[in-house]
């Protein structure tokens, strides 16, 4: 196989860039990354040899440029032969959520940032906020149900679906234990409890402790 190259961002906060390194992770594909790092003045000139949009992440593989965080984590499970449900029902389930995850979520997004370090955080539960966070629970208690019976993830097996809600864990694990843990159901607590056990998580979640750069936007709370 052809050398895979992900091009990231810091990994306290970058959750885009974390959603295909993870997938890369649980799919045993050897692969490079190479950190750049966001809100800096040399960013755009960086990020500007790998890909057209200005943002990461970036993957490198065999002659290809391929941006965007969902789109990278399919050409993966096409590169792998695996990474989503076999059964077809299933399959488009998953690819449903993925695609609800990366389109919308503005209020989780924006009132919970990634900062995969950050622990004990605080902020208002608004009415927004409040409805991102039920529908959340909402996919993750449909898919455990109808399709998780085999496994502890989304779909029984890890999949590019559990791969595109790990930054949202980090924000539960950030931002839950007083604000909204509590309200959480005990389905939802235990996915998200393997979640964070998982050692590839706890890679980057380390990784993210090392660095030193920081963003007042998204240390909140």
């Amino acid at each position: 196989m052809s050398d895979l190259n992900l091009i990231i961002g810091n990994k306290n906060y970058s959750s885009w860039s974390l959603r295909p390194w993870m997938l890369l992770r649980h799919l045993g594909l050897p692969f490079r990354e190479t950190l750049l790092t966001l809100d800096t003045p040399e960013f755009k000139g960086q990020i500007a040899q790998y890909g057209p949009t200005g943002r990461v992440p970036v993957l490198l593989h065999d002659g290809l440029s391929i941006w965007d965080s969902l789109a990278i984590c399919e050409y993966l499970v096409e590169l792998a032969g695996r990474g989503l449900p076999t059964d077809r029902s299933a399959r488009a389930v998953a690819r449903s959520v993925s695609a609800e995850m990366h389109s919308g979520f503005s209020a989780l997004r924006a009132q919970w940032p990634m900062n995969a370090r950050a622990r004990n955080r605080h902020t208002p539960i608004t009415s927004a906020l409040q409805a991102d966070l039920e529908r959340v629970q909402e996919i993750w208690l449909d898919c455990r149900r109808r399709f998780g019976q085999h496994g502890p993830w989304l779909f029984g097996d890890y999949s590019m679906a559990d791969a595109m809600y790990a930054p949202v864990v980090l924000r539960f694990n950030s931002y839950g234990p007083r604000s909204y843990a509590e309200q959480m159901s005990e389905d939802a607590r235990r996915y998200v409890s393997t979640a964070l056990e998982d050692p590839h998580l706890q890679d980057w979640i380390a990784a993210g402790e090392k660095e030193t750069w920081t963003h007042a936007h998204s240390e909140v709370g």
